[in-house]
Formats: structure tokens, C-alpha cells, sequence
């Protein structure tokens, strides 16, 4: 599979650390030692799950090297929806009037994307598509609690989109060589850990250290994994990209790799956790850097929990 496309949207409204002092008493220094995060981004009055990804994908538009109409198969990603019976995959489907097309929403916490990659590959394999599009977009603010001191403070707004197919068309297009997922419902505190319930408080999390304990470990073995089934040392990793879910984790998930600064890529100080969508819009900030044949792994741990991972190429 290749990625052809890749764009991201951000809402415009910045939410700094000390706004939360007035709702839960905790302090920009505590933020920021807790998590590593300054600001996030949070939608405005109008804006929601669906208008985020419809955004991202209006970005791609001028540069999108096949008309839109021709896009088979629409995954959405998210566990933050705006509606549950209209999908996120079905508002996108409409507005852009893509008729032709499958069209389905997952959810698997924040590993959501890397799943939905997983089904791709699925269905190019049997041929039953060919160009795919999956919309990853996350409205954490809409479930999040700012009075929640324990982790109302984590969460940012955001989407992306990644157009897929078989084919380049690019000088630019990212192979993706491989993708693995692991359910870990069994493990830990998993479903009580961090959860998000509508009718019961919304995003929680109940059991941080639990969720900071497996989410090192995890993220640390999708990564060494995918390298090694696919006969990569880790000295041959040229960029790391960490699901955003918190500074420390990254950091060491980083450290145990043995990886310089400059090879870890995260965007969580300016954007905070932006859930399944985090990777995505990370991969798709950084295009200008990756240079051909570099070696991109995406690792990821999400509520669940669940883990996953992803092994790029720049053609």
C-alpha cells in the first residue's frame, strides 16, 4: 500500500495550561511536568468529529493526484463521534458526494487508525477496493472534563486524512511496508483504566500509572517487533513517530530505543493528546523532512487497551 496524500486540520482556538487552574487548581508547571503539554487546540461553536475531517480532507483537494469520486472505500477512526448512527466516514462520504464508495466508521480507542490501515490492506488484498480514504478526526473537548485535575487537561482537538492506494503518483509517497495490532483487553485494568462514557462522566482516567506502565512496555515491543519481522535493525530506524498521549511516555519509549532527539517527531506540546488522530496529523506535519528510503515507525497504545504499530518508507 502507498500513501499518496496526507493532510491535517487543526481548530484555530488555543487553550493554554492556566485555564485549567480556575476549573481543577492545577498549575501550568504541573501540566507540563505531568505531561509535557503547553497548549491544545479545541474546536469552536459549529465545529465537531465530522466538520474536523471534512476540513482535512478539503486540504488535500488541489494536490490530490486522482478525483475524489474515484475513492472506493471511506474509513473513519475516532472514538470521540459526533453522531453514531451517521458515521464520521458517512458525513465525509456526503459532503464530498463520493457515491461509489464503502463506507464505515472504527473505533478501537487510539489505535483506531492503525486498525482502519489494517482493514485497507484487507480489502485491496481481496480487490474488493482500490483507493481508499480514512479520516481520522477526534472532538475530545466534546467528552472531556475540565474539572477532571486527574486528566481534563490531556486532551486537544484534531484530524487528518490519509488517501491510499497501490500506486504512486508522487515523487513524494510513503510505502507502508507493514502493520500490526494486539487487542490487550485482557491485561491491567484495561477497560476501567481510561475510558470515555457519554452518560457516565465522559473521558476518564481512572488508573494513569497502569495506562503509563503498559503504554511504555507496549510501545516499546510494536516497535522492536515490526522492525525485526521485517529484518530492520533498529539502527536503520531514521524517524519515530509516538502516539501523542503523553511527553514522559514518548520519552521513554525514545530512551529505550536508543534514539537521538532528532529522530522522535511529536507535536503534544503545542496540541496536546489528540487521540487516534495524533500519528496521522504528526506523520503529515513533518512531509518536508523525510527523505527517500527513510524508515518511519508509528507506535501507538490506546484504551482498552490495544496496541499498534506501523513500518513507512519514503519512495
Amino acid at each position: 500500500m502507498i500513501i499518496n496524500y496526507l493532510s491535517d486540520y487543526l481548530p484555530s482556538e488555543i487553550i493554554y495550561n492556566d485555564y485549567f487552574t480556575s476549573k481543577s487548581g492545577i498549575t501550568n508547571d504541573e501540566v507540563i511536568s505531568k505531561s509535557g503539554i503547553k497548549q491544545r487546540r479545541r474546536t469552536r461553536s459549529g465545529e465537531n468529529t465530522n466538520s474536523m475531517a471534512i476540513e482535512a480532507v478539503k486540504k488535500a483537494l488541489p494536490d490530490l493526484p486522482f478525483q475524489i469520486n474515484k475513492i472506493d472505500l471511506i474509513i473513519g477512526a475516532t472514538y470521540t463521534p459526533y453522531d453514531t448512527a451517521g458515521t464520521l466516514a458517512h458525513a465525509v462520504q456526503k459532503h464530498f458526494n463520493i457515491c461509489n464508495a464503502k463506507c464505515f466508521t472504527v473505533d478501537s480507542a487510539c489505535t483506531s487508525f492503525i486498525n482502519a490501515l489494517e482493514i485497507v490492506d484487507c480489502y485491496f488484498d481481496s480487490e474488493r477496493a482500490s483507493k481508499a480514504l480514512i479520516v481520522i478526526s477526534e472532538n475530545n473537548s466534546a467528552y472531556s472534563d475540565d474539572y477532571d485535575k486527574n486528566s481534563g487537561f490531556l486532551f486537544g482537538d484534531g484530524a487528518a486524512a490519509v488517501f491510499i492506494t497501490n500506486q504512486r503518483y508522487y515523487a513524494n509517497d510513503i510505502e507502508i511496508i507493514d502493520v500490526n495490532t494486539t487487542g490487550l483487553g485482557h491485561i491491567g485494568k484495561s477497560l476501567e483504566a481510561v475510558y470515555v462514557r457519554p452518560l457516565n462522566g465522559g473521558i476518564r482516567m481512572s488508573f494513569g500509572k497502569d495506562v503509563f506502565q503498559y503504554a511504555c512496555k507496549y510501545m516499546l515491543l510494536e516497535t522492536e517487533h515490526i522492525l525485526h519481522n521485517n529484518d530492520l535493525h533498529l539502527s536503520e530506524l531514521n524517524y519515530f513517530i509516538p502516539h501523542q498521549a503523553n511527553a514522559r511516555i514518548s520519552d521513554y519509549v525514545a530512551k529505550n530505543l536508543k534514539l537521538e532527539p532528532s529522530q522522535v517527531l511529536t507535536n503534544i506540546e503545542m496540541y496536546g493528546n489528540t487521540g487516534s488522530a495524533s500519528t496521522p496529523i504528526v506523520l503529515s506535519q513533518n512531509m518536508g523532512k523525510y527523505q527517500q528510503d527513510d524508515i518511519i515507525v508509528i507506535s501507538v497504545f490506546g484504551g482498552g487497551y490495544s496496541s499498534g504499530a506501523v513500518l513507512l518508507k519514503k519512495l
